[in-house]
């Protein structure tokens, strides 16, 4: 692959920063490849030198387009576009879409079975844990939701055990009516806090003994809509 050198941007457009501190601005003949399309962008980085210019905020990295020859830009993209008029393009799209959708419906089976097992309720709980499982999963599983069950970079047992923790902050806590100081680690402090809570709730469904449902947050937010 040739080689693409990664930047950051500055309030100028056409001023980037490299690794080194560097400030670079594109040669001439170069133009911004937008995010987007993602076949288009890897075809131009493979067709000779380009720069990424990538935007960090926080945890996240955001792509702000790739820098590279015009000319090669408007190439492969004619290309491109011919290349998807065709029927075979049209035939691995549609194959695509099925693969996608049955990797998309095995996720859920496993992620759902995940939080069951995180869940570990008593018997007399098991409805409840089968209900707080499927909202879970359907709120974290979604392909494009950006929820903890989307990454890769931790087992499914932890993503399992994070998806539930937040739904539970948002569906049995008042965190979102909160008004938390803008402070730096107030926000984090209040998270844990709020998932100590709902542990010590998630315990009293691991145990075998009844209780008002109608005092219990959990039971609650399963019993109200999805």
């Amino acid at each position: 692959m040739a080689e693409t050198l990664t930047l950051a941007p500055t309030a100028d457009p056409q001023v980037f920063v490299a690794p080194d501190g560097r400030r670079l601005s594109p040669p001439p003949g170069w133009a911004c490849l937008p995010p987007g399309d993602a076949a288009l962008t890897r075809r131009v980085k493979l067709a000779g030198p380009s720069w990424a210019v990538v935007e960090k905020k926080g945890r996240k990295l955001f792509s702000r387009g790739l820098w590279a020859p015009a000319a090669t830009i408007e190439q492969l993209r004619e290309a491109l576009a011919a290349e998807r008029t065709t029927e075979t393009y049209a035939k691995k799209r549609v194959a695509d879409a099925a693969r996608r959708e049955r990797t998309q419906a095995a996720y859920v089976v496993t992620f759902e079975e995940a939080v069951l097992q995180y869940l570990r309720f008593a018997p007399r709980w098991q409805a409840l844990a089968r209900t707080v499982a499927a909202r879970v999963t359907a709120h974290a599983t979604p392909v494009g939701s950006g929820t903890v069950a989307r990454t890769e970079r931790i087992p499914v047992e932890e993503r399992a055990r994070a998806a539930v923790i937040a739904w539970m902050r948002h569906q049995t806590t008042g965190y979102d009516e909160m008004h938390i100081a803008r402070v730096k680690g107030a926000r984090r402090e209040v998270r844990r806090e709020l998932a100590d809570i709902s542990r010590a709730v998630l315990d009293l469904h691991r145990r075998d003994e009844p209780h008002a449902a109608q005092r219990c947050p959990l039971c609650q937010a399963a019993a109200g809509p999805a």
